[in-house]
């Protein structure tokens, strides 16, 4: 079976996503197209959903219904649409996940090298333009636990970006940082956002929403709820469960 193909203008695709832990289903019947370039913010109350559903674009969750096509494969379990889609495909995590034996540069090498064959001298080139994108080229030979959460946070950004994805998932990367360092990865998201990046992303931070997102998509209960522009779902919310939800987050 050909690996299922879709116009470029369309870089993710989600039909009738159903997922199940045990016999808890804990996705139902999600839809969600997400156009090249856009900026999706995804939110919702804790055990929403929201996670799960980044985590199932690049084969991190298995899905047990329905279909996702990202750029242009469909993740259908098989290891060659699974490796072509993560390929393509960046996430970063609530947590760093650096590994702490290994210096900055060697964690921003490591992928590229492996995955995509790329000689170490143009690896080394690469995770050096990315680190400036972040704006921490002076940590590349240190080591993660030198750093702060923020600085990690940006390392983790650049990783992800090392491997020159098409698509970036973001689930909930400021969770982990003191609220001092939130603002500087937002920051970096926020000029990633300007190159015209696909991004989705799980946050809290309702600012960068009002600020980033062309969509914002409200979770409750492992549905999608309701969805739309962020001064028009924040501000005339058309569910009540959205209505609740909102009135809660951005009164803080």
């Amino acid at each position: 079976m050909e690996e299922a193909r879709q116009a470029p203008s369309l870089a993710v695709s989600i039909q009738g996503l159903c997922k199940w832990y045990g016999s808890v289903q804990v996705l139902h019947d999600v839809d969600l197209k997400v156009a090249t370039g856009e900026k999706i913010v995804i939110c919702g109350p804790s055990g929403s959903g929201k996670s799960t559903l980044i985590r199932c674009i690049n084969g991190l969750e298995s899905h047990h219904a329905g279909r996702i096509v990202a750029n242009g494969v469909e993740l259908d379990g098989r290891t060659r649409g699974l490796e072509a889609i993560r390929r393509e495909v960046g996430m970063v995590f609530q947590s760093f996940n650096l590994f702490p034996h290994l210096t900055i540069l060697e964690n921003l090498t490591i992928a590229p090298m492996l995955v995509r064959g790329t000689r170490r001298r143009e690896a080394e080139a690469l995770a050096m333009n990315y680190l400036e994108r972040v704006h921490i080229p002076e940590q590349a030979r240190k080591f993660p636990l030198q750093l702060s959460g923020g600085q990690q946070q940006r390392v983790a950004i650049a990783r992800a970006l090392c491997m020159q994805p098409k698509i970036m998932l973001f689930d909930e990367p400021t969770s982990a940082l003191d609220p001092e360092m939130i603002k500087e990865v937002l920051d970096v998201m926020l000029e990633l956002a300007d190159t015209g990046m696909t991004m989705l992303v799980v946050t809290h931070e309702m600012g960068f929403a009002r600020t980033v997102a062309d969509r914002v998509v409200f979770m409750a209960d492992g549905r999608k709820v309701e969805e739309g522009a962020p001064n028009r779902i924040f501000d005339h919310p058309q569910t009540e469960r959205a209505h609740a939800f909102f009135r809660q987050v951005l009164k803080h």
